[in-house]
């Protein structure tokens, strides 16, 4: 059963939740995150990172920079920026993209649950990014960045839902980027006493983004437990800031790939090698263009401002399902054996592009530093979940989730003192 519990939660001031809520923090650089800061001082992005307070001088990991994080984020809440619910609510949060809206809950899971994996997870994370979210979560006090995660449909929780969202709403507002979000504060007893029995009744839930701020949350509730001998259980350092979706709202985007050279092939011998495995094809209808995938075990690849389908022959088809993915695929008959990337996390002649930005960014990639591009069927979420129950993990750069949750709506203090 899954452990999910309501927690009175910092929020926005009403009428201040558009101009604080922030894209997650890794998906800008530095440099993009001080440009974006110097636009909107007032971002919870300033926060995240404030390391954008600082020149280049200051390490973006120096601990001066998790001080100021924690100063910024104090003034905020002295000065009502930031409100405390005065009793353990859920949330709901609603994100609408290009007319397609996602609900999720907005509660507290358990650590707990992610050690003894009632929390599933389907990607390693990397202890470097690891350290410094649990730097910025130990120095705050606060889980700020939420964890995505996904619940396989229940009924009785989608009826629940449905009730609450002909409620007014706490928040309504649609960002920059175009997305729609609004927000309902659940806090009557009878209602949270049933959404929490919905989540007793589940047998795992799964990360769907965020295992990096999950492990981190994870990791700095060990730390206090440690600090704190004594602990109950109940702490609030036991759980973690999470929006947890049905899976069948959820939208799985592509994540194509460019790569910088041919390992020392001529196109033709490239091509002949591709064929071994895959019927090639090149698309001749401009109207198809640039090539979309159309099923599993369908790529697309432009190269020398032409497109290819390639379609994986079915000998070579596999049934384990991490092999069967089509990322899987790629790497295993394309990347390592022809074009000599045998770790793509940390090789430079790949790139990975996320579905967010279009086909047309791996045309002017390649028009610009790459040789070639390969655009990609999306992973679908069963295949997610198939590979998370079997306790396995997919290759990196497998799954690309829109619309990103953002961050600053809601904050989970994890504090002795609140």
């Amino acid at each position: 059963m899954a452990h999910v519990k309501p927690f009175s939660a910092y929020r926005p001031k009403s009428g201040l939740e558009n101009t604080l809520a922030a894209l997650p923090y890794d998906v800008y650089n530095r440099e993009e995150a001080t440009e974006f800061v110097k636009k909107h001082p007032d971002s919870f992005l300033a926060i995240d990172r404030a390391e954008t307070f600082f020149d280049t001088s200051v390490d973006t990991y120096d601990p001066i920079v998790y001080k100021k994080a924690r100063q910024v984020l104090d003034d905020k809440i002295k000065n009502g920026a930031y409100v405390k619910d005065n009793k353990p609510c859920y949330y709901l949060y609603q994100e609408t993209m290009d007319g397609r809206s996602q609900t999720g809950i907005v509660a507290c899971a358990s650590i707990d649950d992610y050690m003894n994996n009632v929390i599933k997870k389907h990607e390693n994370s990397r202890t470097d990014k690891e350290l410094d979210r649990i730097n910025h979560v130990d120095t705050l006090d606060m889980q700020t960045g939420p964890i995505f995660l996904a619940y396989k449909s229940n009924e009785k929780l989608k009826a629940i839902i449905a009730d609450i969202k002909k409620r007014d709403c706490a928040y309504d507002f649609v960002s920059e980027d175009g997305v729609g979000h609004k927000a309902w504060i659940v806090s009557d007893d009878k209602e949270i006493e049933a959404i929490s029995e919905c989540f007793a009744q589940m047998d795992s839930l799964y990360i769907a983004d965020g295992h990096h701020r999950c492990a981190s949350a994870v990791k700095v509730g060990l730390k206090r437990r440690e600090e704190n001998p004594g602990f109950k259980g109940d702490e609030e350092f036991n759980f973690i800031l999470s929006v947890i979706f049905d899976a069948s709202e959820l939208k799985i985007m592509d994540y194509n790939r460019v790569v910088k050279d041919l390992n020392g092939l001529s196109e033709a011998e490239f091509l002949n090698k591709l064929s071994e495995k895959f019927e090639v094809k090149e698309v001749t209808d401009s109207s198809l263009c640039p090539y979309k995938p159309a099923k599993k075990g369908e790529f697309g690849m432009y190269l020398s401002n032409k497109w290819y389908v390639l379609t994986l022959k079915d000998k070579f088809k596999r049934s384990d399902c991490v092999e069967s993915l089509d990322v899987s695929y790629l790497q295993d008959y394309v990347l390592t054996p022809v074009l000599g990337i045998k770790d793509p996390k940390t090789d430079k002649r790949i790139d990975f592009i996320g579905g967010i930005r279009g086909l047309k960014e791996l045309e002017r990639r390649v028009a610009t530093d790459m040789k070639l591009a390969f655009s990609m069927y999306p992973t679908d979420i069963s295949e997610l979940f198939g590979v998370a129950d079997e306790k396995k993990l997919m290759p990196p750069k497998s799954t690309w989730f829109e619309p990103k949750l953002r961050s600053g709506l809601f904050l989970h203090d994890i504090s002795k003192n609140q």
